[in-house]
Order: structure tokens, then sequence, then C-alpha cells
């Protein structure tokens, strides 16, 4: 890394229990080869040049995580996640002194790429705001019934839709206080992006790789373990 081109913090909120999963414990501690999803997806934010800081919101009473070696690395800074993923966020928010920018990433996305990192980063030096890696919608999109779910009520025009990814990507200042002020009116927080939206900020589209995917079900595993496997 040069001399003068600046680094980014990355919050990565792993406070959830991944119930979807099914499995014994939080997805980021399933294995791929021999690593947990959250070494995987830490090591490669961390291998990045531009990154030189990572804090992990975890459940206050986890287990898995001190029993890591990555829990001894000097670059990474551990907070107690809330409830809520907003909340994980504001913690690892208040942890960050002396970052202009922050990235939010997910603790079960390992396969993010160091090209869709670059892309993002990028933003930074253009200053047309913050934004999100995202993918635009390609297949057919239906809207359920309200009263059930296996009904379709409607078909969705897909142009103009994206799937919303991580890292998210704002200034420090501007993400706190719009997390901050959405949580007090009630609004619902899905991702920074959707405060960032609320609060009136611009979010630029910055278009991702399709394999950086969120390991939410059984089979995304499989599907995430297949891509390690092809960079290595």
């Amino acid at each position: 890394m040069t001399q003068d081109m600046q680094s980014f913090t990355v919050i990565v909120p792993a406070a959830g229990v991944g119930k979807r999963m099914k499995a014994d414990r939080p997805k980021q501690y399933l294995k791929i080869g021999d690593k947990t999803v959250l070494e995987h997806t830490v090591e490669k934010l961390i291998s990045h040049p531009r990154v030189s800081h990572i804090v992990i919101a975890l459940d206050p009473q986890d287990p898995y995580f001190e029993l890591l070696p990555l829990s001894q690395q000097k670059w990474i800074t551990r907070v107690a996640g809330g409830a809520q993923r907003a909340d994980s966020v504001l913690a690892g928010l208040a942890a960050v002194k002396d970052a202009n920018w922050i990235a939010v990433h997910d603790a079960a996305r390992p396969c993010v790429t160091h090209g869709d990192l670059d892309q993002l980063f990028s933003l930074f030096e253009n200053n047309n705001g913050g934004g999100i890696l995202a993918m635009s919608v390609k297949d057919t999109m239906k809207r359920a019934q309200q009263d059930s779910t296996n009904l379709v009520a409607e078909t969705v025009d897909r142009e103009g839709l994206w799937h919303a990814l991580t890292p998210q990507f704002f200034p420090h200042l501007q993400l706190k206080k719009a997390l901050q002020e959405a949580l007090s009116q009630g609004v619902t927080i899905t991702d920074e992006a959707s405060a960032m939206e609320w609060a009136g900020w611009p979010v630029n589209l910055v278009e991702g790789s399709q394999r950086n995917i969120k390991i939410t079900r059984p089979n995304d595993l499989s599907l995430a373990t297949f891509y390690l496997s092809q960079e290595e």
C-alpha cells in the first residue's frame, strides 16, 4: 500500500444465530475446510491492501470466538453486538475513533472479491457519496399474497431492481447519525443503506460479483466451499 493511500476499517456484525442453517452453532462458526466461515471472511477482508482494521460485533455470550487464532490478532477489535444488526453496527462505530469512512460486511459472505472491494473503495476518491455492492436482478420477480407465502399476488417489474450485497461503505459520521435517528423514530432498518436512504443521503450502486453470496441455508455452504476452492 502506498504511503498516501487511504485505509479503511470494516465492521463485521456477527451476533446472529443463523436459525435457517439448522446447525448446532451460529453459521459464522461452521467450517469450510479447516477454517470457520468467519475466519475466511475476515482473512479475505484484512488481506486487501486498503483494509487496516476490523471490528467484530459478537453476542456477549459467544463461546466460540475466543477459541479461534483470529481472536488474538492486534488488528481486530471485539465489541458486544445488539439485538438488531443496526445495534451491532452502532457498537462497532462507537469503537472506531479515527476513521472517516467505514465499510460494513456480513460475517457470512466469505467469497467477496478484492476486485469488488477495489470498485467500492473507489467511491472515496470519486467523492460521489457512499454506496453498496449490489447485483442487478435478472430473474422474473413475484410478490406473494399477504395471507399466503405460497401463492403469487403479482409479478413485479424487475427493471431497476438490485440485490443489495455487502460491504456497504459510507462516511462514518453520516452513517452513525442516520442509524441513531432512524432507530429513535422506529424506522425499520434492514441494512446500512436503508438508514442512509431514509436520512436522504445518496447511495451508489456498485455492480458486484454473483460469487458474493450470503451463507443462509445449508446449500449455500456447499456453494461457498466451491467458490473458495476455485480461488485456491
